[in-house]
């Protein structure tokens, strides 16, 4: 089981290509993290308009106030529009959460959150933020396909769960894997460097959320 508990650890961040397109002063809510911050409702719904369907989340805040909180600020300012989910595990997890412009997604990796206490199970449809040991948690998530209980004793702490379309996560394209180095899929380090250009490059077929946004 190590191995498949390193899957959702964050890799170290390689040297960030130069960025000067547009889409930084498109995005000014984005290129501030900071500024991102405060108490989410005490539960809302995520819904993800994906290239597979339509899924939604429910997040309760008081399983996870902190991931709860970031996650709320990152759906509400559109985060994860366009993202790809880049790491498809069949029978384990999906994870998505890195950007696809490399200069916002530089924004976000050092905006780490506290931990929080693990109070619900790492089961089926639970999401949780992924994790490179304590108090790192920044966008990646990933969603549990499986009883992956094994997980809440090494602090991953769920915030929420897929309440409809979970026939959509399922049916997220598994076909790349594991990311590189360990296997075919995409390396962490090059999405964060070049973003959607490269996965569109060299991984066409992966699934991607075309809007995520909170649900009124």
């Amino acid at each position: 089981m190590t191995s498949r508990r390193s899957l959702l650890t964050l890799v170290p961040l390689l040297a960030l290509a130069a960025f000067a397109g547009p889409a930084l002063s498109q995005t000014p809510e984005l290129a501030n993290p900071a500024a991102l911050r405060g108490p989410a409702p005490a539960t809302y719904k995520a819904r993800f308009e994906t290239s597979k369907g339509v899924f939604v989340v429910q997040v309760t805040r008081a399983w996870a106030p902190n991931g709860a909180d970031r996650f709320y600020h990152l759906v509400k300012n559109g985060f994860y529009n366009d993202a790809r989910f880049f790491r498809v595990i069949s029978g384990f997890m999906v994870q998505f959460g890195l950007h696809g412009n490399p200069g916002i997604g530089a924004k976000w990796r050092e905006a780490n959150i506290p931990d929080d206490p693990v109070t619900q199970s790492n089961t089926r449809g639970m999401i949780t933020f992924a994790t490179a040991g304590p108090n790192t948690r920044t966008s990646q998530v990933f969603i549990n396909y499986a009883d992956n209980t094994r997980l809440d004793a090494s602090g991953f702490a769920p915030f929420g769960k897929v309440v409809s379309g979970m026939s959509v996560v399922d049916a997220l394209n598994s076909e790349y894997g594991e990311g590189a180095p360990g296997g075919r899929g995409p390396s962490q380090g090059r999405i964060q460097s070049e973003g959607n250009s490269y996965l569109t490059r060299d991984f066409p077929r992966l699934d991607y959320i075309k809007k995520a946004t909170i649900e009124p």
